[in-house]
């Protein structure tokens, strides 16, 4: 059995498991590929690939090209990035592995804090010798709002309340009983971008959700105020944020994901200085790596076993 462990970034991967458990030949990619032609070529001839997340795209025009594949390990429960349906018409099984929320939750509060706080201004004014450069925002007393109040949307609320913050919330099925179980006011969609001093993005990536947040939606927001966005790139109009951010029509943003990851060395929002970027790492952890990559090596014992657990379909 030939193994290929996809978009190791931190090459880290053969630390957070018994892989010789599975006494077969394993390759570390610790690039990123560069597109479809790439990842066909590179993974020729390998019988399993563990991918990262959504890291790596496996659409038909991928898998059909990989006749060897019969395993693809997707970390995590869902993966966007992965055509299902062409994996089980070419006889590969996708199974999936474990996750942790938290993490995910924990650094769209460490985003919100840093830029609240203005701490990567003056955390690099000390690096440099220098002192006080800017003036910080208390959120005790703004408005939380949250697009989005599932499962991380509802536990965000639950820190903006202790940071002493009203928490409002809009998403196209959420009702005001659903909201209030949670202390959240459901509010319309304009109310919710015309009132939030913070907007966190907490939707799943989809057709309805690509573009949500748009020119009209950015229009309405305060110019003082704060996007937040840890779920997907694609769920705000990048050339409108852009937009917005350079005319200061909003404040500031602070970004985990991007339309394209990794993000291109010379991307125009690399050269904002009313962002906080951070390379899409609200899932990465130890304790998350640990799971996933435990998880890939007890799915790829049994698949050898005749027996796939975790099976997507």
């Amino acid at each position: 059995m030939k193994i290929a462990i996809l978009d190791d970034y931190q090459n880290v991967a053969l630390t957070y498991a018994d892989w010789d458990s599975l006494g077969a030949e394993i390759e570390v990619f610790t690039e990123a590929f560069t597109d479809a032609d790439d990842v066909v070529r590179k993974l020729a001839g390998f019988d399993v690939a563990v991918a990262m997340r959504e890291r790596t795209r496996f659409p038909a025009e991928v898998l059909d090209r990989l006749p060897d594949l019969r395993l693809l390990v997707s970390t995590g429960r869902r993966n966007a990035a992965i055509d299902v349906a062409a994996a089980k018409r070419n006889g590969v099984v996708v199974s999936a592995t474990g996750y942790l929320g938290p993490p995910t939750l924990e650094h769209t509060w460490a985003l919100i804090l840093a830029a609240a706080r203005n701490l990567p201004a003056d955390v690099r004014s000390m690096q440099e010798g220098g002192w006080q450069v800017g003036v910080g925002t208390v959120l005790s007393g703004k408005t939380l709002g949250l697009l989005g109040l599932g499962r991380l949307g509802s536990a965000s609320a639950r820190i903006g309340q202790a940071f002493g913050m009203e928490t409002i919330a809009w998403s196209p099925n959420l009702t005001p009983e659903k909201a209030a179980e949670h202390g959240v006011a459901a509010v319309s969609k304009d109310e919710l971008f015309e009132r939030s001093d913070v907007l966190s993005v907490h939707v799943v990536l989809s057709e309805r959700s690509r573009g949500l947040v748009g020119v009209g939606e950015l229009g309405r927001m305060k110019p003082t105020a704060l996007l937040v966005n840890t779920s997907r790139g694609p769920i705000v109009d990048e050339a409108a944020l852009l937009d917005a951010l350079r005319s200061r029509r909003i404040a500031a943003a602070a970004l985990d994901v991007y339309d394209v990851e990794p993000l291109p060395t010379d991307h125009p929002v690399r050269g904002l200085d009313n962002v906080i970027l951070t390379p899409h790492v609200g899932y990465v952890s130890r304790e998350t790596y640990e799971i996933f990559y435990r998880d890939a090596v007890e799915d790829i014992a049994a698949f050898r076993a005749g027996e796939p657990i975790r099976v997507m379909e």
